[in-house]
């Protein structure tokens, strides 16, 4: 049986690197199901062994601590890191500042000597955690890290004499580093702000009194007070008389919701006014919890990019080494120049070729766009459907409850001769009045009226084919079925069996029949244009009605009629989807989009399978890689503009780095970028590349 997966966040995680290097650590150490994402500092595994944990990352990331996600708190971990870090910083630039000062040739040897202790002090105080950590990865062997580079770069720098830019290069690499952190911090409350749905307090009635505590003190069954313009704490039934409810941050849908005492209120709702609410649930398990849950889990199933980045980084650093070696050997052999000239030159190389901007930039691009993503009522399953969703060549819809609302009503009443049709529908909504089928509800919405049931003085209800009753007045009514009318041998008109049809006897003689249909959304009609726009080959409908009612709602939707599969049982939609998974397995993704519960195997088979209207459905959630949590197909449109942009961002920010540093080392390599100039261009490139994914969140 495999262990339980848990997740843990690791606090004073600052290094991009240093984030692929404990992943892949804890891997080679037996914990194969390891994931941590950078992003979110998030680190999932089927371990609860914090002391092995601990002692694993301490090895690579000295000062980074991985705490359980249920234990954390503001003052978990090391405190005031941030001072600490700006102290150093202070420190070790105002020593750069003297020593630069007192080491010109002008001075007195004394004065000089005083200089350069200067010098080194700024290095050994911003340099002594670069240094720490680059010993640290040594004992392991371990070269392939930015602390290694930083560190043979400077100390090379100092061995052949450039001592005021090795403390430069080290002071200014501790400001950048801080910096970077600052950036990555601000980014993670950016996304964390925009998921910012669950209450922390809860207002607790208990006989009139009100205390605030913590949402996760809540019961089921406890009364909780909800005030203008809060969010519902907890899942629960509303007490009040009526509510109205803002729950864009849950569907996207901007318009407010009213309900009625009685009616389910989820998590994460605003209240216009003053409510009550009975919780249902405890706090783990409530709808807010488990979007945030999905969105926040979603980062452990990375991107082809972040997979890429893994990989590159893997072979960057060696290769640069590598690289740097040669810049400083060969042209010294061949060319018989100064070796300081060209080992200066290969040091800045080194400062250059730290990987950071695309370690740090392409995980925080992609939980960006999960996170804009759930605040347009769509939840992505991982950052791998973002990519799959950039090459979308077949979406196949669900028709009841996908592209229709789900819900009969009446279209159309057909009287016979000498007969009216609130006749029809008078005498049918009278035999349907004590019958919760949904056919019946619809006729008896369609009369609109309130129906005495006191004439009702004979009832039988006929499973799958209709209804028999008498009035107190002696009048019998039966309502049914084609087949239902043949069972009681009543002569009719034409025989509808592709339609929901139902027939209308009165004292044995037919009156008339009424056409019963699913209503078509009226954003099913957008979805289906927009998708047509966005030039995707091939859209189909696929449903277990009948031939005329699907060619009817996929004709009003502008659905090709060749591509539309009627009368079909959920192993038949499994085999059609399967068809199409086969003609695209040179490229192109197919989608298949349902209600969830019924479409479950189809859901799971597709490339990307769509769950709609999952708000309060645990099964629609786990079924699928994409969640439209309100009824709107057309969120799969804006969930395929929200991953085309980062698709586009992401790729930015690869060629951003690759490209800026590419043209840094040139320089470098000859002699056009100092160790000064490299620095800058390092740090630069990074926090340009983590702006440019912030872009996503406007």
């Amino acid at each position: 049986m495999a262990q339980e997966k848990h997740a843990f966040i690791l606090q004073g995680l600052s290094c991009a690197d240093c984030a692929l290097k404990i992943e892949s650590t804890l891997k080679q150490h037996g914990y194969s199901a390891a994931k941590l994402n950078f992003a979110t500092r998030r680190l999932h595994i089927r371990s609860n062994d914090l002391s092995n944990i601990n002692s694993i990352i301490s090895r690579i990331e000295p000062g980074t601590i991985a705490v359980l996600e249920k234990d954390v708190t503001e003052v978990t971990g090391p405190k005031n890191q941030e001072t600490q870090l700006l102290i150093r910083i202070g420190i070790s630039v105002t020593l750069l500042i003297i020593g630069v000062l007192l080491t010109s040739s002008s001075l007195p040897p004394l004065v000089i000597t005083g200089g350069y202790i200067a010098l080194f002090g700024a290095y050994i105080v911003s340099g002594f955690p670069v240094l720490r950590k680059a010993l640290f990865r040594l004992r392991t062997l371990d070269i392939a890290n930015e602390y290694f580079l930083m560190s043979i770069a400077t100390l090379g720098a100092i061995i052949i004499d450039e001592i005021p830019e090795a403390a430069a290069v080290m002071v200014f690499y501790s400001i950048g580093e801080f910096l970077q952190s600052r950036a990555v911090n601000k980014s993670r409350k950016s996304i964390s702000e925009l998921l910012d749905i669950r209450p922390d307090v809860a207002h607790l009635v208990i006989k009139e009194e009100i205390s605030t505590i913590p949402v996760e003190d809540i019961k089921p069954g406890d009364l909780i007070l909800v005030k203008p313009g809060e969010r519902v704490p907890i899942d629960g039934i509303l007490v009040s008389p009526t509510a109205n409810l803002d729950l864009s941050a849950l569907t996207g849908e901007s318009r407010p919701v009213s309900i009625v005492e009685g009616e389910t209120v989820f998590s994460g709702a605003v209240s216009s006014a003053s409510i009550k609410v009975k919780a249902t649930v405890v706090s783990s398990e409530s709808t807010v919890s488990r979007i945030l849950n999905v969105v926040e889990n979603a980062t452990q199933n990375k991107s082809e990019k972040e997979v890429f980045i893994t990989r590159f980084a893997r072979y960057y650093t060696p290769f640069v080494l590598i690289l740097a070696i040669m810049i400083a050997t060969i042209p010294t052999i061949l060319l018989v120049e100064p070796m300081e000239i060209w080992t200066y030159r290969a040091l800045v190389v080194l400062v250059i070729s730290c990987p950071c901007a695309l370690v740090v930039s392409i995980p925080l691009v992609y939980f960006a766009g999960i996170g804009k993503s759930s605040r347009n009522g769509v939840l992505l399953k991982g950052a791998n459907v973002i990519d799959s969703l950039n090459d979308v060549s077949t979406v196949l819809f669900d028709k009841t409850g996908t592209l229709t609302v789900g819900k009969f009503k009446v279209v159309m009443v057909v009287p016979s001769e000498n007969y009216t049709p609130q006749e029809v529908i008078f005498n049918a909504a009278l035999a349907e009045a004590h019958s919760n089928h949904p056919i019946a509800k619809s006729i008896l919405e369609a009369y609109g009226k309130p129906v005495d049931i006191s004439q009702v003085e004979e009832y039988e209800e006929f499973p799958a084919l209709g209804i028999k009753m008498k009035t107190k007045a002696g009048d019998s009514i039966v309502v049914g079925n084609d087949k239902m009318v043949h069972e009681i041998d009543c002569p009719h008109s034409a025989c509808i069996t592709d339609e929901t049809a139902v027939y209308v006897v009165l004292n044995d003689v037919y009156i008339g029949y009424i056409i019963i249909d699913d209503k078509i959304k009226p954003s099913s009609v957008d979805a289906i244009k927009n998708l047509k726009d966005k030039k995707i080959t091939y859209i189909g409908l696929l449903t277990g009605d009948t031939k005329n009612i699907a060619e009817r709602v996929g004709g009003e939707l502008g659905i090709e009629q060749e591509n539309i599969y009627a009368s079909l049982m959920p192993l038949n939609k499994l085999e059609i989807l399967e068809e199409h998974l086969h003609k695209t397995l040179d490229g192109g993704t197919v989608i298949f989009i349902g209600d969830g519960m019924n479409d479950a195997p189809v859901i799971a088979r597709a490339d990307v399978g769509v769950a709609m209207g999952a708000i309060g459905s645990d099964a629609s959630i786990e079924a699928a890689d994409l969640v439209i949590m309100d009824d709107n197909p057309d969120r799969l449109n804006d969930a395929i503009d929200i991953a085309e942009n980062t698709n586009k961002i992401a790729k930015q920010n690869i060629a951003l780095a690759l490209g800026i540093k590419a043209i840094f080392i040139a320089l470098g390599t000859f002699g056009l970028a100092s160790m000064w100039v490299a620095v800058f261009g390092d740090v630069g490139v990074t926090l340009l590349t983590i702006l440019n994914s912030l872009r996503l969140l406007r």
